[in-house]
């Protein structure tokens, strides 16, 4: 996948495992997860908890890149670490795949045949709404995105993801000034 994403023009990026609250919680306009690791006893307030999404991180390098040429279009494939009771450790790992586009407009489009095209990798098909033999968009509100900009990425019959563009107060809680179109998957499923 990470060669085919990079020859669709996107830039991988390989951020921190660890980082704030406020990175999965406050600055996505959300409440903190409740499956989030937390560590006893962080020695920064930049690591705190482990990663429940790849999307803060991305934001993260962007904001660091702001001097860079646009479009910026990076992604990553990683994990996140998620609370689960059931593992030995009380937690498991989750490989996701996270891609955004910054530029002058938010280049839905373009995140959305970036999805297209690593369902057709992965051998997923698209199908109409409801059907349980591929994949299909459903709208939906996530305080993250703009509201009517984003959906749900239905595989299978679950929830494997979600994609659109996000909320103004999202980009300027990462300082960033000019659109983001986003999606972020749960690869487990097609492992």
């Amino acid at each position: 996948l990470r060669e085919q994403i990079a020859q669709a023009g996107f830039t991988e990026a390989l951020t921190f495992s660890l980082c704030s609250r406020d990175d999965v919680s406050a600055k996505l306009r959300k409440s903190m997860p409740e499956n989030a690791v937390h560590i006893a006893n962080p020695k920064t307030l930049e690591f705190q908890i482990a990663r429940t999404s790849l999307l803060p991180g991305l934001l993260k390098t962007v904001q660091a890149n702001l001097n860079r040429p646009i479009p910026m279009k990076l992604f990553e494939i990683s994990d996140v670490v998620l609370k689960d009771l059931t593992k030995d450790v009380g937690a498991k790992n989750q490989r996701q795949l996270c891609a955004l586009n910054y530029d002058k407009k938010p280049g839905f489009e373009t995140v959305h045949g970036l999805l297209d095209r690593v369902m057709q990798l992965l051998e997923v098909p698209p199908v109409s709404q409801g059907d349980c033999k591929g994949y299909y968009l459903k709208g939906s509100d996530d305080p993250t995105y703009l509201p009517g900009r984003s959906a749900e990425i239905i595989a299978y019959g679950i929830v494997i993801g979600r994609l659109g563009v996000l909320h103004p107060e999202t980009l300027a809680n990462f300082e960033l000034s000019l659109p983001v179109a986003s999606m972020e998957i749960n690869l487990e499923p097609f492992l």
